[in-house]
């Protein structure tokens, strides 16, 4: 009885293993597929304090007739001794003084904390910095954009604040000229201080490098780097079994930090997004503080699938 159990059961066993096997291989390299997504990044800036504008000076000069001298704040009271006046004031006069020092200190103190390098009194105010995010989600047809962002990424100088500005341009409107391709949109911004800034963005940043398997091209800084054309047509190769696989849509994603306040719409909605695009597309060269724009994938032949936008992009909204 058990040996023709056996019998029975050794091709039932033999079956399932295989299927095992089949079903290891099928998911993981899945898997590695899913996870295999290239991405482009283009960049640069500093978040240095910017430099000191002259304010109109706070005169210590005023006209209040005659006996006043000024910037000392020793007025008429400790002048009259020297004339040979004032001599019988005993006490008061002394408290004269007393409040004449102070005068002199207090203006001292506000001219050494407030004024500027020359000393005018003027004062210098450290503006708030926003650093905005927008994101949108575009159908895999429009590859137009992947060149595009190549092409930018490949020629653009990111070392100079002009060239930033005009890398915003040039990203914004490629975006801008495709709205039929456009799916998914999220904007988000924070306004903090200079010391902050730069910290909530790299964050951001990070957050997003950290999506890509590779960045398969990066000009950041005026550093220029690409990935070999051998490591490029052996993910190519490994990737041709995925043409039919499902994907449908490419990410991109603008990063800014600009001085004073940047509001971005809510992405509802196309006209929500198209107002976005033109409002951080119009940040000034003498406002740009910083810039990253990311996408992926960065291979014109690959694709996001939708459980990958969803996975990846939480933030994401229909439009």
């Amino acid at each position: 009885m058990r040996e023709k159990f056996s019998r029975l059961m050794k091709p039932i066993l033999k079956s399932l293993v295989v299927f095992g096997l089949v079903v290891a291989l099928v998911f993981g390299q899945a898997s590695d597929a899913l996870a295999a997504r290239s991405g482009g990044r283009i960049g640069g800036g500093s978040f240095r304090a910017p430099r000191s504008t002259y304010v109109q000076p706070r005169s210590s000069y005023r006209n209040t007739g005659p006996g006043y001298y000024p910037g000392g704040g020793f007025g008429f009271p400790f002048l009259l001794p020297i004339f040979g006046f004032g001599g019988g004031f005993g006490g008061l006069f002394t408290i004269l003084i007393f409040i004449g020092i102070a005068n002199f200190l207090v203006r001292s103190f506000r001219n050494a904390t407030s004024g500027d390098e020359y000393g005018y009194g003027g004062t210098v105010a450290t503006p708030k910095l926003t650093v905005a995010r927008l994101q949108i989600g575009l159908l895999a047809d429009a590859r137009e954009l992947q060149a595009d962002l190549n092409r930018v990424a490949q020629t653009a100088n990111t070392g100079s604040s002009a060239g930033l500005t005009q890398v915003l341009q040039e990203a914004t409107l490629s975006m801008l000229r495709h709205p039929e391709y456009w799916v998914y949109g999220d904007s988000s911004e924070t306004q903090t201080r200079l010391e902050s800034a730069e910290v909530e963005f790299n964050r951001l940043a990070l957050i997003e490098r950290s999506k890509f398997s590779d960045e398969a091209v990066s000009n950041v800084n005026s550093q220029l780097k690409q990935a070999s054309e051998s490591s490029a047509l052996a993910k190519s190769q490994g990737q041709t079994a995925l043409a039919d696989a499902p994907g449908e849509y490419i990410v991109a994603t603008i990063l800014v930090a600009t001085q004073g306040k940047l509001q971005l719409p809510k992405i509802t909605n196309s006209e929500d997004l198209r107002r976005a695009l033109s409002q951080i597309g119009s940040v000034s060269s003498d406002e740009l503080m910083a810039l990253e724009v990311l996408w992926t994938p960065q291979a014109e032949g690959e694709t996001l699938s939708s459980d990958e936008v969803l996975a990846e992009y939480p933030d994401l909204r229909l439009i």
